[in-house]
């Protein structure tokens, strides 16, 4: 009975001590990766005006400007932004980058973010997928 006892004791303390590196963990982030996550994050959602400009650094030349609300992917050699438009709808522009070409992105104003938790955003629409059917026995019919 006592090893029971102690087996369970022993499983629970070691439960308790994951649980609190975890936690301390969690708290070793500074304010700044937090704010800057969290901004992200807004800016994912469309909430966030921003500038994007590709410069040609060999010419000097602005290669392309967006502004608005922008989410930005950088996948390295190449970057795609997708914008909302003021009627709700989005566009999404790619340029690819070279040695020559790189881009900056400058958020527009300031934008109120916590500092101490992390933003999640989590969109119960998004479970359920849109279907559209193509056939050669039915047109294409899409679910706008």
């Amino acid at each position: 009975m006592k090893a029971l006892n102690l087996v369970k004791n022993t499983k629970l303390l070691t439960v308790l001590l994951i649980a609190l590196l975890c936690g301390s963990l969690a708290g070793c982030n500074d304010d700044a990766d937090i704010a800057s996550r969290n901004l992200s994050k807004a800016a994912d959602n469309f909430e966030i005006a921003r500038r994007v400009v590709f410069y040609n650094g060999i010419t000097g030349d602005y290669i392309l400007s967006v502004q608005g609300l922008c989410s930005v992917q950088d996948s390295g050699h190449k970057v795609a932004f997708t914008c909302k438009n003021n009627q709700g709808k989005y566009v999404k522009h790619q340029l690819g980058l070279s040695d020559n070409v790189t881009y900056f992105s400058e958020q527009l104003s300031a934008h109120e973010v916590s500092v101490y938790q992390y933003r999640v955003t989590f969109k119960p629409d998004a479970i359920i997928p849109d279907f559209n059917i193509r056939s050669q026995l039915v047109g294409d019919v899409t679910n706008e």
